[in-house]
């Protein structure tokens, strides 16, 4: 161990004491988060080879189940998470120079952005029950279509609140991690030498936002231009 690494190694309050030095506990760090986020491309992977099964056999009840999902709600939705992904990335590059009320803005305004996804999505979810759009319910109907379609929408709308709402509950745990990192960022743990948990945690959060890339149009641009 060479000089620094070891005085580093001693002295840096956040450098693990298996670790030898801040870098390689960074590397380590993003290892492991993209070891977890491949476990979760495998999760979601099995939910949307589900949906391709069904949309295959069903494509006129996913079709017409679409049609009656707020499109306009949709997109607000994919805005908002877009622009939290940029405010997240200027926050791990605030971070990284170690410019902290930069970093606190930009943690603040992408939990903004997350928490007004949300909002949308429970208006969304209430319109649903509203609608008796949901599976199971004997009141479950799709004004104007024929029974056979209606039946088959039922299974439409069990995968669109699955999808829908485990990517909801991601968004949910993403907050949560994101009220930690303002934590220590406020109390100063968060620093220009030590900025990884900033830069793991975006890893998290862009990963729920590609998710949703995903989602939407599969959920809510199916048939839309026929």
């Amino acid at each position: 161990m060479s000089e620094a690494a070891a005085h580093e190694h001693h002295h840096h309050p956040a450098l693990a004491h298996h670790f030898e030095s801040l870098e390689e506990q960074h590397v380590a760090s993003q290892l492991a988060m993209w070891v977890f986020l491949a476990t979760e491309v495998l999760f979601f992977g099995g939910l949307f080879m589900a949906y391709t099964l069904y949309r295959t056999l069903y494509p006129e009840a996913f079709a017409a189940s679409s049609h009656t999902l707020n499109i306009t709600l949709g997109a607000t939705n994919t805005a908002v998470l877009i622009i939290s992904s940029l405010t997240m990335a200027l926050a791990v590059h605030a971070a990284q120079l170690g410019e902290r009320t930069k970093l606190i803005v930009f943690l603040v305004l992408t939990m903004i952005l997350g928490s007004m996804f949300l909002g949308i999505k429970a208006i969304e979810y209430a319109d649903k029950f509203a609608e008796h759009h949901i599976p199971g319910q004997p009141e479950f109907h799709l004004e104007g279509e024929p029974l056979e379609i209606t039946r088959h929408a039922q299974i439409f709308f069990s995968l669109y609140f699955v999808m829908t709402g485990l990517h909801a509950l991601h968004m949910i745990v993403g907050l949560g991690i994101m009220t930690w990192m303002l934590i220590w960022s406020l109390n100063g743990t968060v620093t220009r030498e030590y900025f990884s948990p900033i830069e793991i945690a975006g890893l998290y959060w862009h990963f729920v936002d590609i998710v949703w890339i995903f989602l939407f149009p599969l959920l809510y641009l199916l048939g839309r231009h026929t």
